[in-house]
Formats: C-alpha cells, structure tokens, sequence
C-alpha cells in the first residue's frame, strides 16, 4: 500500500513538471509583450516619447520640399537632441551660414539640407566626446533665406522672403500687392538653373481665365519675377479720342478705331494707315486692312474723308 502511494505521487509530480515546461516559453512570450518587461533595445523617438512633448513631434516632422531645401542666412531652425531636452535650441542662420549650439559653440550649417545638418550636429556630439550615437532631429521654422525679387508693374515692387521652398509666381504677387492697371499679359521668371540663367514667360490670361495651372511654376531663392508694361499703341486722326492706349492680345484695327472712340463724321475707314517701326529703326507707313492685328508701338493714322 505505501509503495502504491509512493508511485502515484511520483506520477502526480512527474505531470505537473511536465506541463510546467511545456507552458513556460507561453508563459515568457506573454511577459515580453507585458508593460512591465523593460526592452534590451531602445526605440526610436516618437510622438509619444515622454521626453518630446506633443508640440515638439509636430515641429519635428520635416516641411514639404525642406529636404531638397538647402539652409543659408536667416532661416530659423529648431534643433533637438533625443534624450537630451536640455539641448533643445531655436536658433537663426547667421549671414556666414553658421549656428550656436550648445556644447559645440560655432557650427556651420548654410548650404546643407535639414538631413545633412543633422548629420553633423551628431557626428560632432559624438566626436567630441558629448554623447554617444546622439539622435539628432532639425526643423526648419522660417525659410528666411529664400528671398525673391519682383519687379516691374507690381503695386509694391521689392525683395520678399518666403516661408516655404513650394512657393509659386501667383505668391510672390500677391506679396507684392498684385498687378497694377499698367502690367502686360505676359510676365517674366528668371531662374537660376543648372549654373545658369534661364528665362520662363508665363501667361496670366491663360492662367488666371483658363485655369492653366502649369504657368503657376515655383520660384526658389534668387529668382526674379519681372511683370512688363503693357505693350501701347497710338491713335490719331479721325478719331473722337486720340492718345495712347493699352495694346490687348489679338487686338484689330477696328478694335483699335473703337477703343479710339470711332470715326469722326469726317473719318472714314479706308484712310486708315499704320505706322511701324521696323527692327533697323525706320519707321514705315502701311496701308492695311481693319481686321489685321496691331503690334506693339504700332502708329494708327485715321484720314480724313475726301467726300
């Protein structure tokens, strides 16, 4: 009888052993995805890192187009240092292109990308023996650096500075006050491109009238955007109101005679001459039809009626 009870608890032992060691690797996989387990490998800053609060993983995320977006004087960047709030630093470009940080004193940061930029901040902070493998994370705040110039028939004609690198030509003319009554149809952007200048026309009939937004094209720092006058033409004669009027896309010379006020009642129109100025200076007179079209500077001479 006692060898009977001895066998069944050695039995009773033998099973729960068992079961024990079959559940354990359930057992620590369910510890492991536990709150309270602390992980071997640290995880990457994000929004909801205690040691960036809520505004600063909002600022954190990189602006449109600010990788491509080289830095240069006056921009306003946001530096922070993962782990390190202590090092978080709101700073200006100075005009040599350099930065103060903390622990490293004078950095030069113009002509890198927010990437390159934080790049070296960390390999200095490292190099130098401040931290080890320091995450470091740069927002760009103010695009002071991107300063473009627009010129001409403006309302309010100067230098202006933008406060994104997805900036377009519509912009910069609405921070130039808009279009005076004097401005073309038909403006000018000059941009820097591949080491030179090149010359856009963008037409505002097509892009205001017809909605063509592949005339709105960006601009970028040094670019120029120069608005014309309005081409003119000239009418005098047998017209109720002589002078000096705008030159409209596609203008006749009837449309010409009417903007003069029309004919006279001693006007007539088959007296009705051009006089242009060619390309060597000479000034031709052309006796023409009313519904050619005028060209800029054009000379409208309205004859009298012999009848």
């Amino acid at each position: 009888m006692k060898t009977l009870r001895l066998l069944l608890t050695h039995a009773v032992l033998f099973l729960f052993v068992t079961t024990f060691f079959a559940q354990a690797p359930l057992v620590a996989a369910e510890q492991l995805r536990s709150p309270g387990v602390v992980a071997l490998v640290a995880p990457a800053p994000s929004a909801a890192d205690p040691l960036l609060s809520p505004g600063d993983a909002a600022s954190a995320a990189p602006a449109p187009g600010a990788a491509e977006y080289l830095l240069g004087p006056g921009d306003v960047v946001k530096i922070m240092v993962y782990e390190h709030p202590d090092l978080t630093t709101t700073t200006r470009t100075s005009e040599a292109g350099g930065i103060t940080f903390p622990l490293l004193g004078e950095v030069a940061i113009g002509g890198l990308n927010a990437k390159a930029a934080e790049a070296r901040l960390a390999e200095l902070l490292e190099v130098r023996g401040f931290i080890k493998r320091p995450q470091v994370s740069l927002n760009i705040e103010q695009y002071g650096s991107q300063r473009i110039s627009v010129l001409g028939q403006v309302n309010r004609p100067g230098k202006f500075s933008v406060d994104s690198p997805a900036s377009t030509v519509v912009d910069l003319l609405a921070m130039a006050g808009g279009l005076n009554t004097n401005a073309a149809d038909t403006i000018s952007v000059i941009k820097q491109e591949s080491g030179k200048r090149d010359k856009h026309d963008i037409d505002l009939v097509a892009l205001f009238q017809h909605g063509d937004m592949t005339q709105n094209i960006t601009v970028a720092n040094g670019d120029i955007i120069f608005v014309p006058r309005m081409p003119m033409f000239y009418i005098y004669g047998e017209v109720r109101t002589p002078g000096t009027y705008r030159l409209e896309k596609n203008m006749t010379v009837m449309q010409a005679i009417s903007v003069g006020g029309g004919l006279t009642t001693r006007g007539t129109e088959r007296g009705v001459a051009i006089k242009r100025r060619s390309e060597d200076g000479a000034i031709t007179t052309l006796n023409i039809q009313l519904s050619d079209l005028l060209q800029p500077a054009d000379v409208v001479y309205v004859k009298e009626s012999m009848f």
